[in-house]
């Protein structure tokens, strides 16, 4: 199979191991890229956008990411705070009023990003196409009550995540996650992702191919935590192939790019705030993100987590890294982030052939493997 691109000869072998994940763990079509110290040192892609392989994986492929969207939304909150125009440490309601009902009035904003506000799901299921509405969830959210008591533990807000964070920063901007991201950092860094695709950009979008040996579904009370937040919730192949879904703006599950403008976007984080010339944010402003929120067993996903203002941090289960001070989150399916502060290194992998692993997965953490090895 032949890999395209660029791979530094340092790190031949990050190379090895993407060639490995379509020899040996099923890839179709994939990509992966980092940059170290602000530069890029890898930019790999290989295989096909389809399950035929008809279709070969272009430069400019792109593709629904699932839920590395929210490491998007993490850093346009993180730039307005270090702007003035967004206090963390805020009631929600200060910026969102609507927000106060039902005794959330002392829900804050950072309780949106470490998944601690007690909203993970809607009051009732959404069929997909009430997802595309966007003042029809804020308003349902905004409504509840919160589950439990907010910035005490974490309970994944696998959806109503990007819908939260969006909302303040409409509130605040006046413009959409998905219109502010473009404007403030994916037009700056030149970094191609997009959460709200145009349709003139369908064309390039590879199809997701699910797990071929799907796992038996959870048989969760309907009544749980768990299984309030997935009921009714369809983040299919078919599903997210659609225009609907592909036009909406959902910036916790429906940011489309490559690991090239995923990195693009977010090696300011593994730079002090620093990219390709541009400057998106203070070093204090980055150090925000480091910033424990909540540790322990996240209520909806049922595994110990570590959350930081927005993104995850090591576990003893998760280790991801040798860093400490790594940022990461990935995707449904096997996407992966990693940002790592202490090393200036940044780096993703993106695929079409999805598992069953609901963040990250080991196609990825086998690269980021390789990725330590070569710099040790």
């Amino acid at each position: 199979m032949e890999v395209h691109g660029y791979c530094d000869e340092r790190f031949a072998p990050v190379r090895e191991a993407f060639e490995k994940n379509f020899s040996q763990h099923g890839d179709i079509g994939a990509c992966f890229a980092a940059t170290l110290e602000g530069e890029f040192v890898i930019d790999l892609w290989a295989g096909h956008q389809d399950e035929a392989r008809q279709r070969p994986w272009l430069e400019d492929t792109i593709i629904n990411v699932y839920s590395s969207t929210k490491t998007m939304t993490f850093l346009c909150a993180l730039m307005l705070a270090d702007r003035g125009q967004l206090d963390l440490e805020a009631p929600v309601a200060d910026y969102w009023p609507e927000f106060a009902a039902a005794g959330k009035e002392n829900v804050l904003v950072k309780h949106f990003l470490s998944h601690s506000a007690g909203l993970p799901g809607f009051s009732r299921p959404m069929t997909s196409e009430e997802l595309y509405d966007w003042d029809l969830c804020c308003a349902d959210l905004a409504s509840q009550e919160s589950w439990w008591e907010p910035g005490t533990q974490s309970g994944y807000h696998a959806i109503t995540q990007g819908y939260l964070i969006g909302e303040v920063v409409r509130r605040v901007t006046g413009q959409s996650m998905g219109q502010y991201f473009k404007a403030e950092v994916a037009d700056k860094v030149g970094a191609d992702f997009h959460i709200g695709v145009d349709p003139a950009n369908f064309g390039r979008i590879a199809d997701l191919v699910a797990d071929p040996e799907p796992q038996p579904l959870l048989e969760m009370d309907p009544e749980s935590i768990p299984g309030r937040v997935f009921a009714g919730l369809d983040i299919s192949p078919e599903v997210s192939g659609s225009a609907g879904w592909r036009q909406a703006e959902i910036p916790a599950a429906n940011g489309h790019g490559n690991a090239r403008s995923i990195v693009r976007a977010q090696t300011a984080m593994a730079n002090g705030g620093t990219a390709f010339g541009v400057e998106l944010m203070s070093k204090q402003g980055c150090a925000r993100a480091l910033e424990v929120q909540t540790e322990g067993a996240d209520l909806v996903l049922g595994i110990h987590l570590k959350y930081a203002m927005g993104y995850g941090l090591p576990t003893a289960e998760i280790a991801v890294g040798p860093s400490s001070n790594l940022l990461f989150w990935g995707g449904a399916g096997g996407s992966t982030v990693m940002v790592d502060t202490d090393s200036h290194l940044c780096f993703s992998y993106v695929m079409n052939q999805m598992d069953n692993i609901i963040i990250g997965g080991p196609r990825g953490q086998g690269l980021a493997d390789a990725m330590y090895a070569s710099m040790a």
